[in-house]
């Protein structure tokens, strides 16, 4: 009896240790392996202890075994649950690095970078360029087109002006009929709306034209 209380407390003692010893496994990346390999040695050695305290059982008397068969008992269930912190813990681990593994190649990717294709985003910089510097010329080309062509829009309207307070006066000097002047009228209103049209096409031709490059 004496062979087996002895070996029960040492195997007692042992899981306490081994509970201590799965404290240095939180927060320490470093020894976390050499930790968990200590961890499985004590409980290996847990585990042999309960086989033998098994064997120690059949050479009780049945009064004392029921005891002694319950405390065996507590002493597996605490090697088993022992087992199950140790693989959780692993796969705890395993997972953290995985993860710092997967930022690493990450941030390589992100900062690593690529000849073909800067390269590549560089040419298409310089084409994005040169269409936006050709539109913009193409643009202050029409610009100054309907610029211009307002202004000999504008020169027209004058000059018509002028010819019709000319041809209005020549008309009182030699007397022209009501109808002659009436006609005059209407042919010089009837140029006012064309000078008109075309001013408001040309500022519609100019809006598009913004409107589309921009």
């Amino acid at each position: 009896m004496l062979n087996m209380d002895t070996l029960y407390n040492q195997t007692n003692r042992l899981i306490q240790q081994t509970q201590q010893v799965f404290q240095g496994l939180e927060g320490n990346n470093v020894n976390a392996i050499e930790i968990e390999n200590e961890i499985q040695e004590k409980i290996n050695l847990i585990n042999s202890n309960c086989e033998k305290l098994d064997t120690y059982l059949y050479k009780l008397s049945m009064d004392q075994r029921p005891n002694a068969k319950m405390r065996c008992d507590q002493l597996k269930y605490d090697g088993k649950h022992l087992q199950a912190a140790l693989v959780s813990s692993k796969q705890k681990r395993a997972r953290r690095e995985e993860a710092a593994n997967e930022r690493e190649q990450l941030l390589n990717r992100r900062f690593t970078a690529n000849p073909d294709l800067t390269a590549i985003n560089i040419d298409y910089a310089i084409q994005h360029q040169n269409s936006l510097n050709n539109a913009n010329r193409g643009m202050d080309e029409m610009i100054n087109t309907g610029a211009n062509a307002l202004e000999s829009l504008r020169n027209q309207r004058m000059t018509l002006k002028g010819a019709q307070r000319k041809i209005m006066d020549m008309a009182n000097t030699l007397g022209l009929s009501t109808y002659t002047m009436r006609l005059i009228e209407k042919r010089a209103s009837e140029d006012k709306v064309i000078l008109i049209l075309g001013v408001v096409v040309t500022l519609i031709v100019i809006l598009i034209v913004i409107i589309y490059f921009t």
